[in-house]
């Protein structure tokens, strides 16, 4: 500690170098961090949805297939890590209106299987493949405490065509990116439907084309005509085409419209028809027409706000600037991420100051809370390396303890100052006190973290399903506290000094003299 103390500014210079190491490690992708963690389970779920127009037959033979590739998942795996234990335990699948399915499997138990339930999931994803027909296949392994995909991004326009375009050009950006899966785009093509428009010369007779569609609409869906009402019930009386004459495109073209003046005319005298596909749903958002482009990840590869980074900074302003009028903004868990970033560093803030409230006051100093909070970042330094050490990305959980962290570890340093404060207050030189306080308070500061860390390590090694929610906290707090232990140690005792340093600078200055006694060597 003399030696540190001789050479502080050296000793703060590598501290603050150690922090830039940690920043390095997260853009060099050495450290991992996801935002929203998956929660393991042992349960997969899969969910199919048809195109419009597509078989009822289909979604059956949908299943069975996605049956029997999950069969063959289970024995392979069986083979592959030795096991007699069947890694599928139950499947269970409904069929919805021959549109939509769902099938969930239940895996065997956590201390049973060789595997995680993700690593079901992608092979059994990689088996089925893409299913021609299908308008959304899904899969999901784990808890997603996200609020939807974790890429996700909403596009909204005036022209619906552009927005359209956008999307597209988006959905083909996010494909390239290894470790996204399931991209869609919101905008999906609905059945079938008629475009009616009116001809020219029709218009010169005074026919609108809000005239026209009432025309059709009541030949063969039907005009309402009365009511009628039996028991409890009302009855509704309809008048229209016969069934015969409203079940081909070829009723309509020999349909005759009735002009304004009573006159009636054919069809193909007054208007045009073209097929084309309709929509589905309509999204809009604030007043305009959206379209959302999403993606899942795998976790375990990629990680989310880096892509969501590298198409806000690269892709997206290509995309928009050959689409005038299309804007975008996140969706999804992309939003919810930004948004609970937000929330937390104003909570951390608001933490800081009560902290350094509460020590400004007995200490009746401005600047040494700050050298007692000085810690608080290397217990992020901990934290981090702590993640790394156990193979466990960076989440908002571990925000969670890295919050939780900045009012523990001041404790071992706020005892450290205040026996400094003392001994300078006795008359001992400011180096002299520090290392009279290291030397007193050694014993008390290291059992204090210690014990906290050897009681925190069960839970943050701890494989439970039941308890991935805490781990992240528990390890943000064991290994934060552990390198904070050095911190207090070797670093306040060299900042309080530097603090001697520049007070005695501005007290030569202003009484000129020529050393102060807080900077006397050791």
């Amino acid at each position: 500690l003399k030696r540190l103390i001789a050479h502080r500014y050296s000793t703060l210079a590598f501290f603050i170098g150690l922090l830039i190491v940690t920043y390095g490690l997260f853009e060099g992708g050495f450290a991992r961090r996801v935002f929203f963690p998956e929660m393991d389970q042992p349960y997969v779920q899969a969910s199919i949805e048809l195109q419009e127009g597509a078989p009822e037959t289909l979604i059956a033979e949908i299943v069975s297939e996605m049956d029997d590739a999950l069969r063959q998942i289970n024995a392979e795996m069986r083979v592959e890590y030795e096991t007699d234990i069947d890694v599928v335990q139950h499947l269970f699948a409904y069929i919805n209106d021959g549109s939509s399915g769902f099938l969930q499997v239940e895996l065997a138990k956590d201390d049973a299987r060789p595997s995680n339930a993700k690593e079901v999931e992608l092979r059994w994803r990689e088996k089925v493949g893409e299913i021609a027909g299908t308008k959304e296949l899904r899969y999901s392994s784990g808890m997603n405490m996200g609020g939807g995909p974790p890429v996700s991004f909403a596009l909204r326009g005036s022209d619906y065509r552009l927005v359209e375009a956008a999307a597209e050009e988006l959905v083909t950006q996010l494909r390239t990116y290894e470790g996204l899966y399931e991209v869609e785009s919101s905008a999906t093509a609905g059945p079938e439907e008629l475009k009616l428009s009116i001809r020219p010369e029709a218009e010169a007779l005074g026919i609108t084309l809000a005239d026209l569609a009432g025309q059709v609409r009541e030949a063969f869906y039907g005009a309402e005509v009365q009511r009628i009402q039996r028991g409890d019930s009302e009855v509704k009386v309809m008048v229209r085409y016969p069934r015969s004459e409203r079940s081909s495109i070829g009723n309509l073209e020999r349909m005759w419209i009735r002009l304004p003046d009573g006159r009636e005319l054919p069809f193909t005298s007054v208007a045009d028809y073209e097929l084309a596909r309709g929509y589905s749903a309509i999204s809009r958002l604030d007043g305009q027409r959206a379209v959302t482009v999403s993606a899942n990840a795998d976790l375990s590869r990629v990680e989310p706000a880096e892509i969501v980074s590298l198409i806000e900074e690269n892709a997206l302003p290509e995309i928009l600037a050959r689409y005038p009028g299309v804007s975008y903004e996140l969706a999804g868990s992309s939003l919810e991420e930004r948004a609970s970033l937000m929330q937390m560093g104003f909570a951390f803030m608001a933490g800081l100051f009560g902290i350094y409230a509460l020590m400004a006051i007995p200490l009746k100093s401005y600047l040494q809370p700050l050298i007692i909070m000085s810690v608080i970042p290397f217990g992020i330094v901990g934290a981090v390396f702590g993640h790394m050490l156990l193979g466990i990305a960076v989440s908002s959980l571990s925000i969670i303890g890295i919050i939780a962290l900045a009012g523990v570890v001041v404790n071992d340093s706020l005892i450290m100052v205040d026996f400094v404060n003392k001994a300078v207050a006795r008359g001992a030189s400011s180096a002299a006190a520090a290392v009279e306080a290291g030397r007193a308070r050694f014993r008390a500061i290291l059992l204090t973290s210690l014990t906290t860390f050897f009681g925190l390590i069960p839970i943050a090694t701890e494989t439970s399903e039941m308890a991935q929610l805490v781990v992240p906290m528990a390890v943000s707090l064991a290994f934060g506290i552990l390198f904070s232990t050095v911190i207090t140690l070797v670093l306040v005792p060299c900042l309080y000094n530097i603090l001697s340093d520049v007070k005695g600078w501005f007290f030569s200055e202003g009484h000129g003299s020529e050393q102060s006694p807080a900077v006397e060597r050791v």
